[in-house]
């Protein structure tokens, strides 16, 4: 008998992939194995894992990967097959493509245990249409666990039922990322070099009542992209001021309260009902004038020829700027910085 409780196959070894690697590596009673048809796969787990388990317990193993594998809680399989026939819990980080996730549920019901927990991390498509050209048990036991990026780092994950799934399906995923623990912190109160685990827990698993394309934390970001880009492209405000305003007022302020709990409190004594009233024609006269443009696939691109300057007018206004004030890329560095930046916010959310 196997001395973990759920043996995890992770489909695909991207960045979501080998962040959620580590996530799932934080919980004692977990064993992972990785596959990704990529042939070099296995290099990258090599190259990159080590920099996501950074705050689990194998940071002081100087080279982390080896010692994983060596103990058996790491495997890095050859075949979808090798990846899933022994797994309790399949998660999947495929394309994001409605028929690249069915074909691969269908490949998976061949070689999968009939009871083993079905888990998509997709960031938009539904499980009713993953699952539509499936078995009927499929159906039953997928679940969307939607992880926000990177998910060793960010706590929220999105859980989505489709309309056959067993309740005791979403019970379970909700339960199992309940207990996956926090990060291992520095301890201000002690020597730097000391580390404590955090009692608290790492995820915060929300279970959303319906499908809805786009779920809900990316239908949020994709509606203040839009506008954003919408301004920008305008001329209203220039890409890097755009993101000033965002840090210095929304940002901060969303990061303690969310949405409806700071217009509640905006709304003095009435609360969120005094602020709608009071505010009503300037929220009305804006959302009159929000901004309505298109983004186009490449396929759309090329099918409106000289159009799509008309179209997406918006679109090389914001890549140039935004191009200009951050560089072509993110720079590694750059990316430290901004992790342990949330890795602060986040640990300022739970002191709260």
């Amino acid at each position: 008998m196997s001395e973990y409780t759920h043996h995890i196959a992770i489909l695909g070894a991207g960045t979501i992939g080998l962040s959620m690697v580590a996530l799932h590596l934080r919980r004692p009673d977990t064993r992972v194995t990785i596959y990704d048809p990529r042939e070099d796969f296995t290099t990258q787990v090599h190259n990159q894992l080590p920099s996501y388990l950074e705050t689990t317990q194998e940071t002081q193993e100087k080279d982390p990967i080896t010692h994983l594998l060596s103990t058996s809680r790491l495997k890095i399989a050859t075949s979808l097959r090798e990846a899933v026939e022994k797994a309790t819990i399949i998660q999947e980080q495929s394309p994001e493509r409605t028929d690249s996730k069915q074909e691969l549920w269908n490949q998976v019901s061949k070689y999968a245990d009939p009871t083993a927990h079905l888990w998509s991390s997709s960031s938009g498509i539904p499980v009713s249409a993953q699952s539509e050209k499936s078995p009927s048990d499929i159906a039953q036991r997928l679940v969307v666990a939607h992880p926000f990026n990177p998910p060793h780092i960010m706590p929220l994950v999105e859980i989505v039922p489709g309309p056959h799934t067993k309740a005791e399906r979403v019970e379970f995923v909700k339960t199992y990322f309940e207990n996956v623990p926090g990060p291992k912190t520095k301890n201000s109160s002690q020597n730097l070099d000391q580390t404590r685990s955090e009692s608290v827990q790492h995820c915060r698993p929300i279970i959303l009542r319906k499908e809805i394309p786009g779920f809900v934390g990316n239908r949020l970001a994709f509606a203040l992209l839009r506008e954003a880009s919408y301004l920008v492209g305008e001329g209203v405000v220039s890409a890097q001021d755009l993101d000033s305003i965002v840090t210095a007022s929304l940002g901060p302020r969303w990061a303690g309260s969310g949405v409806f709990e700071s217009y509640h409190a905006g709304g003095g004594e009435g609360g969120i009902g005094a602020f709608l009233q009071k505010l009503a024609p300037t929220v009305q006269d804006v959302w009159g004038q929000l901004g309505q443009i298109d983004i186009l696939t490449d396929a759309q691109r090329d099918a409106e020829g000289e159009n799509v300057g008309q179209r997406e007018k918006w679109r090389d206004e914001v890549v140039r700027q935004t191009e200009e004030a951050y560089g072509p890329t993110v720079t590694a560095n750059t990316r430290a910085k901004k992790e342990r930046m949330l890795r602060d916010v986040l640990e300022l959310q739970k002191q709260s």
